[in-house]
């Protein structure tokens, strides 16, 4: 489908690629993987053009179509509603529908042969488009994506970023393209988003490059990895944790090779140093030192595992009760977040607070952190307790005209350089680069930075707010160490399954209002959570037989109850109508998918126009359930 080959890219001196190459086949799924840095978004760039690369080529069939998705389209905006801007995939399909609306409405003064021929032709096209089921499929992809049916209508414009990068998820989704293009598609994606978009890449017809720093939705995702290493496209023929072992097993030749050589160039430079001074074996001295000349040099390992050795100071040990809230509430105007819930937290708890967006995980932390107060219930800090909170946001407080090393000693922790230094080193930031300034960081490096920040603080109770974002593999297992070097307490909110569960030993949920808890790893509470669904559908078809009691007198009905009767029986008047709408509508479907109705003129006038009609009583009907539900 695509091929790579010989690819030369450099940005200034600095060379991305060198010589690569790499072949994409029709249903490739790819983790494409590599260091931040080494050019794995800008491959992507290269492939849909915005790129030119310095030299080899890129041979793509006139047939491919690429879909990419990328942070530059957080900057989107429109007035028109989500479902509008989503179904600006079906471009072609639109085009028509408006062309057979506008046939429709001459049918009224103008109705000829001609315009009937024409109309035949448009619907045939538009049904081959798909164009019948476009707005059902579009709002299936959006719900799956998090958003509810009643916001389907709101404007882009009122959505944030994150929420507007979902839009134009789905709208690349619904576009189909034969290779689709993703750039870190978690980063802005809840739980359940991202399970609902691994199933659907499981059925995806077309190839799948992915770039991402969550391991867990990579090995869910895809059959290959590419990793993106020393200007060159490495293919491992699994997912990520087939690349781990693969790769170690690499890793062990190439390092018994590279020893093996070092021991045969140091024993020929012995002979050479030896015996380039006596005439009878200088013959043989030169001929050595022509071969030393000539190996090609096995490259030892690199080392990209770095290692995380934080001391963490606590000026003070807190008692046994880091936090207690009873009884509470809280609410936006009219909008519950929570109501009558209890939080107690311990010390030596490592608690991750999940789920979907929307439901109250980062008003929670503010109510730890007794930045929001709750509507009503108390709110009590433990003994010696003393906080640190990290959040996104928090990026932006950092002040851009210090260098790392200032920003790290303005922290207050009382740490000379050397031990700024090597804390820093854990972090990726070595030699010179700890003098760098925080403005020319990336987003990814000055989350490091404001992370380092907050573990050197003498506090003994951290709140991170997902500290995983923006952040790679490499960062986020240098998290994970000193994590499991830290001895206080924590909550991390994190969608990064991997990250979860190796730094929780209890998981926080929020449903109904209230906030739950599991006592136990995230793969436990996983399996857990299973077991209960499973249990709600087998109960939800099981339907007990009505108990036999003796009858009691009829209580008296009151308005309400008049009202909710009233209530209930237009709703079962409404789902019978509805019902009774859909099979007309499959009927008109029919008739207008048969080739047959197109010989007879007034025929296809008479299916037309009734189609229509009930597809807007449907949507009248189906608008009136979502009010009586």
């Amino acid at each position: 489908m695509i091929s790579i080959t010989d690819l030369d890219f450099h940005f200034g001196s600095r060379t991305l690629y060198d010589k690569a190459n790499l072949h994409i086949k029709p249903k490739d799924k790819i983790g494409l993987i590599g260091l931040n840095g080494r050019g794995k978004s800008t491959l992507l760039r290269i492939l849909v053009g915005e790129y030119k690369p310095d030299g080899g080529s890129i041979s793509m069939g006139k047939e491919v179509s690429l879909g990419f998705l990328n942070q530059d389209l957080l900057s989107y905006d429109s007035h028109e509603s989500i479902l509008v801007v989503a179904m600006q995939a079906f471009e072609e399909a639109l085009r028509l529908q408006k062309q057979i609306d506008e046939i429709l409405l001459k049918f009224e003064t103008d109705y000829t042969d001609d315009l009937v021929d024409k109309l035949a032709d448009l619907q045939e096209r538009f049904e081959a488009l798909g164009g019948y089921t476009m707005q059902a499929r579009a709002e299936e992809i959006l719900e799956g994506l998090g958003f509810t049916t009643e916001e389907l209508q709101k404007p882009l414009k009122q959505f944030s970023g994150g929420w507007r990068m979902r839009v134009m998820l789905a709208k690349i989704l619904l576009q189909q393209p034969s290779l689709l293009l993703l750039d870190e598609p978690t980063n802005h994606l809840d739980l359940p988003s991202i399970k609902w978009i691994e199933n659907y890449l499981a059925g995806y017809e077309g190839a799948v490059i992915i770039v991402s720093h969550d391991r867990e939705f990579l090995d869910r995702t895809t059959n290959t990895t590419v990793e993106v290493t020393g200007g060159k496209l490495v293919p491992y023929a699994g997912n990520y944790s087939f690349y781990l072992e693969e790769k170690e097993e690499r890793n062990l030749i190439q390092k018994g090779a590279f020893e093996n050589q070092q021991a045969q160039i140091k024993q020929a430079e012995r002979f050479i140093e030896r015996f380039k001074a006596k005439a009878s074996k200088a013959k043989q001295a030169q001929s050595r030192m022509k071969m030393l000349d000539k190996l090609e040099r096995i490259d030892d390992v690199a080392g990209d595992d770095a290692r995380v050795n934080i001391k963490f100071n606590f000026t003070v040990q807190p008692g046994r009760h880091i936090l207690r809230m009873e009884h509470v509430g809280k609410k936006y105007g009219e909008k519950i977040i929570f109501r009558d819930t209890h939080v107690h937290i311990e010390r030596g708890d490592k608690i991750a607070l999940i789920g979907a967006n929307g439901k109250g995980k980062s008003t929670l932390m503010r109510l730890v952190a007794g930045q929001e107060s709750p509507s009503n219930g108390n709110h009590q800090l433990g003994h010696n307790v003393i906080m640190a909170f990290y959040a996104q946001h928090q990026l932006e407080s950092l002040n851009v005209d210090n260098e790392i090393i200032q920003e790290m000693n303005e922290a207050g922790s009382r740490r000379n350089e050397m031990e700024l230094r090597s804390v820093l080193g854990s972090f990726l930031f070595t030699g010179e680069e700890v003098y760098k300034k925080i403005k020319v960081l990336s987003g990814g490096e000055k989350s490091r930075v404001a992370l380092a920040k907050t573990l050197i603080s003498e506090a003994n109770f951290l709140l991170l707010d997902e500290p995983t974002n923006h952040l790679d593999m490499q960062s986020v297992n240098i998290l994970i160490q000193a994590l499991e070097q830290y001895e206080g307490t924590y909550i991390v909110i994190s969608h990064d399954r991997f990250f979860v569960e190796n730094v929780a030993n209890k998981i926080w949920f929020i449903e109904d209002y209230q906030l739950k808890e599991y006592p136990g790893t995230y793969e436990e509470y996983e399996l857990w959570q299973e077991d209960r669904e499973k249990a709600a559908k087998k109960a939800a078809l099981t339907v007990p037989a009505p108990a036999k009691a003796a009858p009691k007198p009829e209580p008296a009905k009151s308005a309400s109850t008049n009202s909710s009767s009233k209530n209930n029986r237009e709703l079962a008047e409404v789902e019978a109508r509805i019902t009774k709408l859909e099979k007309e509508l499959a009927q008109y479907e029919a008739q207008l998918a048969d080739p047959s109705t197109y010989n007879n003129a007034a025929q296809l006038k008479d299916a037309t126009l009734k189609f229509e009609q009930v597809k807007k009583e449907l949507a009248a009907q189906t608008k009136r359930w979502e009010e009586l539900v």
